[in-house]
């Protein structure tokens, strides 16, 4: 495995590969990494996206989570929307 000597080499290793990403407004984002730049913009393919929605029921005063989840084909992120880009897990020494 290459070296990551820097934070965009991590991003980089992961090109072709299954990642996550948290973005702003409670959405989260699993789908194959395709491209990226300096900016963190990406493209992705085979998304999976959850929108998590929080809501209080105004009688009883309750806090109510619910989520969205949809599927798309192809997706461009950009990059000032994103919070957090975890690679897969890569398990095993050699």
């Amino acid at each position: 495995m290459a070296a990551v000597e820097q934070p965009l080499d991590l991003i980089r290793l992961s090109l072709d590969e299954r990642i996550y990403v948290k973005c702003r407004g409670d959405r989260e984002l699993r789908g194959r990494l395709h491209a990226y730049d300096q900016h963190l913009n990406m493209v992705l393919s085979e998304v999976e996206e959850t929108i998590t929605i929080q809501e209080t029921d105004e009688e009883t005063d309750e806090e109510i989570i619910s989520s969205k989840k949809r599927n798309v084909e192809m997706l461009f992120v950009r990059g000032d929307v994103v919070i957090l880009v975890s690679p897969p897990l890569r398990t095993g020494a050699s």
